[in-house]
């Protein structure tokens, strides 16, 4: 009550944002397989997903020929998204992420409907996770594969000293 009060002065200043902060939704495509989890879970059904079914040819002969979904469209419609999160807490692919970008607003609700080239570009606005724990034990999965690469970077510096050539003394 004793100081005076300061009005922010956005769009002039852009706010300082806490770590971490809840905007949009960004979409890592490379990581999407089309699994409809995050559509299927959202309450308010406001991502659209299509999607179409490519052959793949068999990797060695007399294999089997594969089949994958490859992403037609991806929109998420942000006039009906509540900002729950739980698209992004349910996808087993980390293909969404929150973006602390906030300025987004249109002149027509209808406009509100993002498709993942926008959603791609929010993406990259996505900070990165915060550093792990220093004093925390390296994860079980992490200390197997860098012990078994010391032992196949060992083999291979073995294998290429090669025999030791015989000494002088031995005969």
């Amino acid at each position: 009550m004793t100081k005076k009060t300061v009005t922010e002065q956005y769009p002039d200043v852009q706010p300082e944002l806490p770590p971490r902060t809840r905007g949009v939704i960004g979409l890592f495509e490379e990581n999407c397989t089309v699994c409809m989890l995050c559509a299927r879970e959202c309450p308010d059904w406001c991502i659209y997903i299509d999607s179409h079914k490519e052959t793949i040819p068999a990797a060695t002969p007399g294999g089997r020929e594969r089949s994958r979904n490859v992403l037609d469209r991806f929109a998420i419609d942000f006039s009906l998204c509540m900002y729950c999160g739980i698209c992004v807490e349910v996808c087993p692919f980390d293909a969404l992420f929150w973006s602390p970008e906030f300025e987004y607003a249109e002149t027509d609700i209808r406009d509100l409907t993002h498709e993942r080239d926008k959603l791609r570009a929010w993406m990259w606005t996505v900070p990165a996770p915060p550093a792990l724990d220093a004093g925390a034990e390296e994860a079980k999965e992490l200390a197997a594969a860098r012990r078994s690469a010391e032992k196949l970077a060992a083999q291979q510096a073995a294998a290429q000293d090669g025999p030791a050539a015989p000494r002088e003394g031995d005969a």
